[in-house]
């Protein structure tokens, strides 16, 4: 098996690269789906989350009102960290439970948005980082996301920078240009993937 870290910045066109490497038989784990299955209502998650933050912080319908518990988290970094202590090893048990089924010879992609935010580039056979330049970036969360332009500048300043992530990759996916000039790079870095996982057999 080989086990790949995927990340790059919000806008860099990440689920896009997913999406792609899934559909050429890469195994998809992906921390952000895995995140909000933990907290689903009936969870051992969400009751542990309920337990720190209060009920208070559920809808009306029992599930998680992810607005309202961001706007305490992001706005208190002790608080985050707390909810990261709930959420992280959760995450972390439930993709290794996936990785495990994924069979052998499998390529198993781990899209992970915070990877290189927390040190995680040790986890991984290798990391590929998705890469665009920040006015990319911007446009495409402006133009294509809707966003406004100052939460968008927000958005990427909370996140590491480019020169942090370029420095955990293996593998870099240049996703400047159009969407058409971005499914080659894909299919190389998926022919070395596969040469890289026979390599691991040998």
């Amino acid at each position: 098996m080989l086990s790949v870290g995927l990340t790059g910045g919000i806008g860099a066109g990440k689920s896009e690269v997913s999406r792609l490497l899934s559909s050429y038989g890469a195994v998809l784990i992906d921390s952000d789906r895995i995140a909000r299955e933990v907290v689903e209502p009936g969870t051992p998650g969400l009751a542990a989350v309920v337990e720190a933050f209060g009920p208070e912080i559920l809808t009306d319908q029992g599930a998680l009102d992810r607005p309202k518990l961001g706007a305490i988290v992001f706005a208190d970094p002790e608080r985050l960290r707390v909810l990261n202590g709930i959420v992280h090893p959760l995450v972390r048990d439930r993709s290794a439970e996936l990785a495990a089924a994924a069979g052998p010879d499998a390529i198993v992609v781990n899209d992970v948005p915070l990877l290189t935010e927390n040190g995680l580039a040790p986890l991984y056979d290798l990391v590929i980082v998705v890469d665009a330049a920040p006015e990319t970036q911007l446009d495409r969360l402006v133009r294509l996301r809707g966003m406004a332009e100052e939460e968008a500048r927000a958005r990427m300043a909370a996140q590491a920078t480019r020169e942090q992530r370029l420095s955990v990759a293996d593998l870099v996916i240049d996703n400047d240009g159009p969407l058409e000039a971005l499914e080659p790079r894909v299919a190389t870095v998926w022919a070395e993937l596969v040469e890289r996982e026979r390599a691991n057999r040998d």
